[in-house]
């Protein structure tokens, strides 16, 4: 069977979008509305004529709307095979009638645990009878159409008027589609609020992870791939996929992944002094804090100017027109900050393809919360790399103590380093990073790197020494030998912080004691992968 004639229709809505209108458009084709609850009341109030759902079934709805359309004149109605004798006989013994379009949209459970509903609110808003039909309706799709967004109601009209009053089987099937994407989504926000509410456990024995897409991608990381961003279902914190565009190009693949690398390293630094955050393939390429943004800028982009051209710029604070006026002066893909004032966007509006993303408020950098990384054949799933230090996690090893300076260049360092893929080395100083050796398979070539990129600053900038010279070096983890450390004190930092850990722990604070160095543990790895 393929065209199936629209002759009776069931509706039951939380969300009343574009309802009225279906409705008007149903009954001007004679189509029989059976409904529930507040949803006949609307189509009532419109001036259409609804048969309640207790009409169709003979039985009144009780226990608080809990038991209404769970009802084998409900579900015998849109799980009949139409051309099955023994189908057919059942429906005529019983009074069945056939149910040929079924819109259902469903309690709203995400919306009432993002409010902070009470448990028992939020219960009696998991929805039984409507995932039931949808489930159906969508499972019969031979003969049932199936409903369970208002953005598809245009899609329907359109299929009534090309066939004059049918649906045809590729329609139905994309519906019933999206139907089970429906009820998969809402079972995974309820099976995530029943594992996660009460924190009785970080990973459950099943993993349900579920999406709604938001836009389809040009390309992914490469042009060949294909790609698209989804948004999860259930809680989530707003960030880089819930910004708002303001110009330029659409953002691709490989802007969204670095603008988030940039994004949460710039929430590091929230509700302090401004900071800007320069990041090259995920990696951060330059960092400074300073009294003003503009200042903050100059340093960043003096780390490391070369790998900042087609980079990706985050701050903590709201653009102003200097600070736009300044990253204006080089290519720069995109532009994320919690806000811009007008002379900010009026700068931007000049460079037409840069992208300036505007977030809102900054995340806590210490929430909880899971990553997930596919792998072949299955999923890692670990918590996020939330864990802080204070000044009391330090432990001093060396014979010297670090200055208080020292140890504020230490803790900008190494708030860097969490953000640099291993191996990670940081050189900064007074709020800005000298050099940043990233990625490398051992930790002296790392620090090597990080300080050849200092000491190319300086040189291509004119100042008397790098600026390395007196900073405090971070390392994501511990020096394994005691290499990494020389060529951190070759470079002229005079302080490291490390998470210490070594076999070798006392070869690296004995060469960190020949050389001057102030260092202290923190206990602490971060890895980045």
């Amino acid at each position: 069977m393929t065209d199936v004639t629209i002759r009776r229709a069931l509706l039951s809505v939380s969300d009343k979008t574009g309802l009225v209108e279906l409705g008007q458009a149903l009954a001007a084709r004679g189509v029989d509305l059976v409904s529930t609850g507040g949803t006949a009341k609307a189509l009532r109030d419109a001036g259409l004529t609804v048969r309640d759902i207790s009409d169709l079934t003979g039985f009144p709805e009780m226990m608080d709307g809990r038991v209404k359309t769970l009802h084998p004149k409900v579900h015998g109605g849109l799980l009949a095979v139409r051309d099955n004798p023994e189908h057919a006989a059942a429906m005529a013994e019983h009074d069945i009638g056939a149910i040929d379009l079924v819109v259902v949209n469903l309690y709203p459970f995400e919306a009432t645990v993002a409010k902070g509903a009470d448990r028992d609110e939020i219960i009696e808003n998991i929805d039984i009878g409507g995932p039931s039909m949808v489930r159906s309706a969508a499972k019969n799709h031979a003969y049932v159409t199936i409903l369970t967004n208002p953005a598809d109601y245009a899609g329907l009209l359109g299929e009534l008027e090309e066939t004059g009053g049918a649906t045809r089987l590729p329609f139905r099937k994309l519906m019933a589609a999206r139907a089970y994407a429906a009820t998969a989504a809402y079972d995974s926000m309820i099976s995530q609020w029943f594992a996660f509410a009460d924190q009785q456990q970080l990973f459950p024995e099943m993993l349900a992870v579920t999406g709604t897409r938001r836009e389809t991608l040009r390309y992914g990381e490469n042009p060949h791939q294909q790609a698209a961003l989804y948004i999860p279902n259930g809680p989530h914190i707003r960030g880089i996929a819930q910004g708002q565009q303001v110009q330029g190009k659409e953002l691709s693949y490989n802007n969204y992944n670095d603008a988030d690398a940039a994004f949460e390293l710039a929430a590091e630094f929230r509700g302090q002094a401004p900071a800007v955050v320069i990041v090259k393939h995920a990696n951060p390429c330059g960092v400074a804090q300073a009294f003003t943004l503009l200042e903050a800028w100059q340093g960043a982009l003096a780390c490391d100017d070369v790998s900042a051209f087609g980079g990706i710029v985050a701050t903590n604070v709201p653009l102003d027109g200097p600070t736009a006026e300044a990253i204006c002066e080089i290519f720069t893909e995109v532009v994320v900050a919690p806000d811009a004032d007008d002379a900010a966007r009026a700068a931007f509006a000049r460079k037409k393809n840069l992208r300036l993303l505007l977030t809102g408020d900054l995340p806590d950098p210490r929430r909880g919360g899971l990553n997930v990384k596919p792998i072949t054949g299955g999923l890692l799933v670990q918590s996020r790399d939330n864990g802080a230090i204070t000044l009391d996690d330090l432990k001093i090893v060396t014979k010297r103590a670090p200055t208080e300076q020292e140890l504020k260049d230490c803790f900008f360092a190494w708030t860097v380093a969490r953000h640099v893929k291993s191996n990670a080395i940081v050189y900064a100083k007074d709020g800005v990073t000298a050099g940043i050796g990233a990625g490398q398979m051992n930790r002296r070539d790392s620090s090597r790197i990080a300080a050849m990129k200092a000491a190319e600053a300086a040189e291509k900038f004119g100042w008397t020494a790098p600026r390395t010279v007196g900073s405090a070096v971070a390392s994501d983890a511990f020096f394994p030998f005691a290499d990494g450390l020389l060529a951190a004190a070759e470079a002229g930092a005079t302080a490291v912080i490390q998470p210490g850990g070594s076999i070798r722990d006392d070869e690296v604070i004995a060469a960190a004691d020949a050389a001057g160095l102030a260092m202290v543990f923190t206990g602490m790895r971060h890895f980045r992968h």
